[in-house]
């Protein structure tokens, strides 16, 4: 359970009114905070041993303050770009990532091409957020779709809590080749790295365990010419799981030359997230944020 009083953000402040479980005088109020702090507001221990140690942790009166917004470098050198914003509060940002640009940068190299995170940044620097920029998942490169963001270190760690949990959803539309029978529900293969292909992974009994959902929306033509549209939902989040467990069941991305796909079908893979679920981090409470489909795969979608 996560905080469902009320709040507000007083510059690097949270300020919360915990109740007569903290501010009653019978109570040891340091211990008493702590122990709210860590059952009621779920305040991760390392994040809570932090704030003790710094002494940001402040009970005047009725009002509790927490430091969960102190000012931080972004990490990264601000690059423009113009950027969508599905979702924004103070403990989160959630942007549309473009066909063709990577979430991070590859390695330590911060002049090569521009990404998400560099965007991300450009978008701080201009709205006067003194944030780190820390994605909480990624896409591959060609792949459109919601980029999760945490905006303070308790967003962060509550959010890779619930990765690790499986408790964020992510729902995907792809135009696959062939025509996929509706009894095609889960695709539970493991996936491994291809050690003939650096770039490859491929399903393998010695891989990790991956586990893709998959529900049939329409199909075209038949025969070889035949096209599926599918909406997919990973129950794991494995490197280019959705392409390889795709491909290894027949039915290979358009435009997917790295899965079996062919380069005339469409100008990159026809993935593109259409949907991201989380629970809020301070208040529980679920967002769930759409992202329409691109400009090139609703024209594809019309073509077909």
């Amino acid at each position: 359970m996560s905080w469902q009083g009320g709040w507000k953000r007083r510059g690097p402040w949270l300020e919360v009114t915990p109740g007569r479980e903290v501010t009653d005088g019978e109570k040891n109020s340091a211990d008493a905070v702590d122990q709210w702090l860590l059952n009621r507001l779920e305040l991760p221990e390392k994040l809570w041993r932090r704030l003790r140690h710094e002494k940001e942790i402040e009970l005047t009166g009725d009002r509790l303050r927490l430091a969960l917004f102190p000012v931080m470098n972004f990490g990264i050198t601000p690059r423009w770009y113009d950027l969508k914003v599905l979702y924004e509060d103070d403990f989160c940002l959630v942007v549309h990532k473009p066909a063709g640009m990577a979430v991070h940068p590859d390695g330590a190299v911060q002049d090569g091409p521009l990404t998400l995170d560099h965007a991300v940044a450009s978008y701080y620097e201009m709205n006067g957020i003194h944030a780190a920029v820390r994605h909480v998942h990624r896409l591959d490169v060609d792949t459109t779709g919601p980029v999760l963001y945490a905006k303070n270190e308790f967003a962060l760690l509550k959010l890779d809590e619930q990765m690790r949990a499986k408790d964020i959803g992510r729902r995907y539309v792809a135009l696959v080749r062939g025509k996929v029978p509706p009894s095609l529900r889960t695709l539970d293969w493991p996936i491994g790295k291809d050690r003939h292909h650096k770039q490859r992974r491929r399903v393998s009994p010695t891989g990790q365990k991956a586990v893709t959902h998959i529900e049939l929306g329409e199909v075209w033509g038949s025969g070889s010419s035949a096209v599926s549209l599918v909406y997919l939902t990973l129950e794991t989040g494995r490197t280019h799981q959705i392409r390889v467990h795709l491909s290894h069941a027949g039915y290979p991305l358009l435009g997917d030359v790295l899965y079996g796909g062919r380069a005339t079908d469409f100008g990159r893979q026809a993935l593109h997230g259409e949907r991201l679920t989380f629970c809020h981090p301070l208040s529980g409470e679920t967002i769930t944020v759409e992202d329409a489909w691109p400009d090139d795969f609703q024209k594809l979608h019309k073509q077909l």
